[in-house]
């Protein structure tokens, strides 16, 4: 069994697949682990700390997936990159699928089987694997530090014999697994936090760390989520309220981390340019959805836009990889509790369950075709037999 970990082909990517850890855990299971040489070096993991815990280093890519089992990626790997990779081959990896079609069948007739890190289910036994999670909490929190970066004063109140610094005043959009970290982090750099969401639960959470919670708390409110914890379609009269409130709160922040991102669909608008310009000169907007199209308006992938009032959208692309040698440790981690379910450890050689429910979720292609219900072609998923 011969696991390969590529170098990523994008300048904008300096995540690596692999830890050392889990490169000894990977031999300890009975694989050979192959990197290509550089795959780490961003992340701050040298060629030698690989070839310290018995991986093979090679000179490129190429050389790494040729005759491998497994492929292990940050980003999906185009199908050109694939070239030579030996026939039901895993490549795993966050594929981005959605928009992709045509990759994803260029990936299918190289023969590989591919799987997507991001879809797999929230479940318990996932948990572990759940990329988005780990690497949206540290999105969240280098959003907070790139904020303080960009920001022309002090986060905590300080009390001076030259006087009195006031309190940043942060407001973080959602409340999901970014939000909640961006809230503790801006909490934890002395700042005054508040918080909104659509979802209820988030209320208590959003306290929990100290925040203050922004809604229109009213009866459709409270019944705005389902059983099973998603958010529910709220009225036009509700969102004109919401919307109001918002725009009156975002004119007295210092500082606005938006975090809204549903995959598959474009980014939704929350700060509008009317919103942007009701803020202080020197403010501070952090737009984490920038590239799905962003939630402020006037945001700009990979740029920090002065506005004419004097705010900073900031729409750095790839936040996590800001943090690559933690968020390349977490994603390895990820990856290796679901490539240790696909092997037998007996015979110490891969033995996919297909029907597994992990692997269901998270399988796009295998045997020349597109398998996954949400991305097979349209022909396709016609011709499909009613189960």
């Amino acid at each position: 069994m011969r696991i390969a970990v590529v170098k990523e082909s994008s300048d904008l990517e300096p995540r690596v697949a692999l830890s050392s850890d889990t490169a000894k855990r990977f031999a300890a299971l009975g694989a050979e682990v192959v990197v290509a040489s550089g795959a780490g070096l961003r992340s701050g993991i040298l060629d030698a700390d690989y070839a310290a815990v018995a991986a093979t280093i090679v000179p490129s890519n190429a050389e790494a997936i040729s005759g491998s089992d497994v492929i292990l990626a940050v980003r999906r790997p185009e199908a050109g990159e694939l070239a030579g990779v030996k026939p039901g081959a895993l490549v795993i990896a966050i594929a981005d699928p959605y928009g992709h079609e045509a990759e994803l069948g260029a990936i299918a007739a190289t023969g590989a089987s591919l799987f997507a890190m991001e879809l797999m289910p929230r479940i318990t036994r996932a948990q572990v694997m759940d990329v988005l999670s780990s690497q949206a909490n540290l999105a969240g929190y280098r959003a907070v530090v790139d904020a303080a970066g960009e920001f022309g004063r002090a986060f905590p109140m300080m009390m001076t014999a030259a006087g009195t610094v006031p309190a940043a005043r942060v407001f973080v959009m959602g409340a999901g697994v970014a939000g909640l970290q961006a809230v503790a982090t801006a909490r934890r750099l002395g700042a005054v936090v508040s918080a909104t969401d659509v979802r209820p639960a988030a209320k208590e959470q959003v306290e929990s760390l100290g925040g203050k919670f922004i809604a229109v708390e009213d009866e459709e409110f409270k019944q705005a989520e389902t059983a099973g914890g998603y958010a529910k379609a709220m009225s036009a009269e509700y969102q004109a309220k919401q919307a109001a409130l918002v725009a009156s709160h975002i004119a007295k922040q210092d500082i606005v981390i938006t975090t809204a991102l549903i995959p598959g669909r474009p980014a939704p608008k929350l700060v509008s340019a009317a919103m942007v310009a009701s803020m202080k000169p020197g403010s501070v907007l952090i737009d984490l959805a920038v590239e799905r199209g962003g939630n402020v308006e006037g945001a700009v992938p990979g740029e920090v836009v002065t506005t004419a009032n004097g705010a900073k959208i900031v729409g750095y692309l790839n936040v996590p990889g800001r943090l690559a040698a933690t968020s390349s440790q977490l994603y390895a981690k990820n990856l290796y509790a679901f490539v240790e379910t696909l092997i037998d450890k007996t015979s110490k050689s891969l033995a996919v369950k297909w029907d597994d429910e992990l692997v269901k979720a998270t399988l796009l292609t295998k045997d020349g075709a597109v398998v996954h219900p949400s991305f097979k072609p349209a022909d396709v998923a016609a011709d499909a037999p009613a189960s």
